[in-house]
């Protein structure tokens, strides 16, 4: 049985207690990855990771607290495999939810659902990177 104390830290006497998460996705294009993490979805570039011969092979990005890691593709598993499927990730913001997706359309994204009313308490809407990786953005409804 779950005792108060447990349920209001998320934790099991004795079990993993975060502060933070933090994802990595392997991407096939870089550099458009890049591009679409920054321009389209709004994330700024906190560090470059490059091959001794100078490829760029990953980026950590930044968007507020949250932090990802772009990682490019060694094609080991095939080029074409498919990325993203069975896996989804949200990001939780206090921004508009609409104006947040108006400046990624403004700027060449797709959303996947509009932003609308949830049934559980917040505005929220979706879309998915060059690589099919599913992205929720939502806030509390006012």
């Amino acid at each position: 049985m779950t005792t108060p104390s447990q349920a209001s830290t998320g934790n099991v006497a004795g079990g993993l207690v975060a502060s933070s998460l933090n994802a990595a996705l392997t991407v096939k294009d870089i550099q458009k990855s890049l591009a679409w993490y920054r321009d389209v979805f709004g994330f700024a570039v906190d560090q470059e990771f490059k091959s001794p011969d100078g490829q760029l092979r990953g980026v950590a990005m930044r968007a507020g607290a949250v932090r990802i890691l772009i990682n490019q593709d060694d094609g080991a598993k095939g080029w074409d495999r498919m990325k993203g499927q069975g896996f989804a990730l949200q990001l939780v913001t206090e921004q508009s939810i609409d104006d947040v997706a108006n400046r990624i359309k403004g700027a060449g994204g797709t959303l996947s659902l509009e932003p609308m009313d949830a049934p559980w308490g917040v505005r929220i809407f979706r879309i998915e990177d060059l690589d099919g990786f599913k992205w929720s953005v939502s806030s509390p409804r006012p």
